[in-house]
């Protein structure tokens, strides 16, 4: 093979590897389908399952953005069948988490850590996942999508003042697409943690300060800290101070409940090192925001 050949063949490929990162979709996400509690043998229906979410989550474009391969959205969300109702229809749990890198560091901060404790979906083995944003036309592929744009809305929220509402929009229609539907946790009264109560708080301009707080926290304060670690723990302060306003404006939402939770460990360490006045005011807010988690929040002024 001659020099002309080998240039040809190298750039066909480069081009190839361009194409590849320049089409990339939004999200690297983990998926895993297991069924531990589930009597029987038919386990491939499973794993089956899982390549075709699998394939649904990260092959489809899910905004009109274009994303580098490293830019993509980190996320898991790990799906636990508790129960077979029939040859389609299954029962479960849906345990998920959001990632969002922090800039000039190797750290990636959980934005968002949730249990879905009342899944019910339809899956037929070997059939393509159909999913559409004007129609109710699968349970599966419904809930996963609605996860994915609150992902998107939450993810857009941290570079942008309420950048994630046209994601959150979304999220929201595929709740009003399912209010006719059989499967829990669409409904506003089913009860007070559901997904139908997950994106009304987002969207409740009652509540905006608790977005305009992941705003702060993240892209003003998360993203600074290596330029500046006390100014950033004083923006998160701030970011606290907003999420405090929303609590006081009404209490137990569960948007805030997922919010503290998945934030919790994350606060200790960054109000365990800085001023006193610092870290006596972040528990301060935090025992008052956030009083579940006290024990680990007393490690902030352990040392004062």
């Amino acid at each position: 093979m001659n020099f002309y050949m080998y240039k040809k063949i190298f750039s066909t490929v480069i081009f190839v590897l361009l194409s590849v990162i320049a089409s990339a979709q939004e999200f690297n996400c983990s998926i895993s389908v297991s069924s531990p509690q589930v009597q029987g043998t038919d386990k491939d229906v499973y794993d089956k399952m899982q390549k075709a979410l699998y394939e649904f989550v990260n092959n489809r474009k899910w905004t009109n953005y274009t994303f580098k391969v490293e830019e993509r959205i980190e996320c898991t969300l790990q799906i636990n069948i508790t129960e077979r109702v029939s040859t389609d229809e299954f029962k479960g749990t849906l345990n998920i988490a959001l990632r969002r890198p922090v800039f000039n560091a190797s750290y990636n901060s959980t934005l968002f850590n949730h249990i879905d404790k009342d899944i019910q979906i339809n899956y037929i083995e070997s059939q393509a996942l159909d999913f559409s944003d004007n129609a109710y036309t699968s349970s599966l592929t419904s809930l996963v999508a609605y996860y994915l744009y609150f992902f998107l809305g939450m993810e857009f929220d941290t570079y942008s003042p309420k950048g994630g509402t046209i994601y959150f929009d979304k999220a929201q229609n595929i709740v009003n697409l399912a209010q006719s539907a059989n499967e829990k946790g669409w409904k506003s009264y089913e009860n007070q943690k559901n997904r139908y109560w997950l994106v009304e708080n987002a969207l409740n301009s009652a509540y905006g300060d608790m977005r305009m707080a992941m705003y702060k926290y993240h892209r003003l304060g998360l993203d600074a800290m290596y330029d500046n670690v006390d100014v950033s723990r004083s923006v998160i302060l701030d970011a606290l101070e907003l999420l405090k306003k929303t609590n006081n404006e009404k209490s137990g939402l569960i948007l805030m409940t997922t919010i503290m939770y998945s934030k919790a460990d994350e606060l200790v360490n960054i109000f365990s090192t800085g001023s006193a006045t610092d870290k006596t005011r972040a528990y301060n807010i935090l025992k008052e925001i956030d009083p579940g988690n006290l024990s680990k929040y007393s490690k902030i002024t352990a040392n004062n």
